[in-house]
């Protein structure tokens, strides 16, 4: 059963960081309102509430946060059931490293190829570099559920979005990544996640 609350929260419909946040809210079984913003088109009530007009930005009564990373805990704390953060802090510590890298090492590729003002030079660089990297770590997914632990995670909440785009993105990931690929199909498959997707996200694929 969803959680009433007051919560709102300005989403691309078509941007990762904005889908990580959704995944959250999909798999706490939170009811927010979804307002959607186009890229250039950002709503007054965003610039009052956040100095960037940024997304996502979630505004729950009197707080709003911005930044994907800090709304994802902020919802874990806020809610914490189910937890997507381990209780242990080295454990937590290594969660948040592995969100750290896939920011550094994998979103600035797809950053980079989704950006209209990207030359095509650089947009065929990072593919290669992004399905390379994809493609040496598909070993890890193979002895457990999720990215590297038994229970769903804010690791996969913000990995989720960018393996879905993979079409987008001009990437097919080869048969020796059959891990990951086996990964996705079971994570795509969940409830959850199928709630998440904006119109724009199911037309993807």
């Amino acid at each position: 059963m969803a959680v009433t609350n007051r919560l709102a929260c300005y989403s691309d419909p078509a941007d990762h960081y904005s889908h990580r946040v959704r995944i959250v809210l999909a798999e706490k079984g939170v009811s927010a309102e979804i307002i959607d913003v186009e890229p250039g088109r950002y709503p007054a009530k965003l610039s009052e509430v956040n100095p960037y007009a940024s997304v996502p930005t979630l505004v729950d009564r009197d707080l709003a946060l911005y930044e994907s990373t800090v709304v994802m805990e902020y919802l874990d704390e806020r809610y914490p059931h189910p937890p997507l953060l381990p209780v242990y802090p080295v454990a937590r510590a290594n969660s948040r490293l592995l969100i750290h890298r896939i920011q550094r090492d994998w979103c600035k590729h797809v950053d980079l190829i989704l950006d209209p003002r990207s030359k095509e030079p650089a947009r065929v660089q990072a593919r290669k570099e992004l399905r390379e990297s994809l493609t040496g770590v598909s070993p890890l997914f193979a002895d457990k559920p999720y990215f590297l632990s038994t229970e769903l995670s804010l690791v996969d909440c913000c990995l989720l979005p960018i393996l879905w785009r993979l079409p987008i993105l001009g990437i097919e990931l080869p048969k020796p990544a059959k891990p990951l690929l086996d990964y996705m199909d079971r994570q795509f498959a969940r409830e959850a996640f199928r709630a998440s997707l904006s119109g724009a996200e199911r037309d993807m694929r």
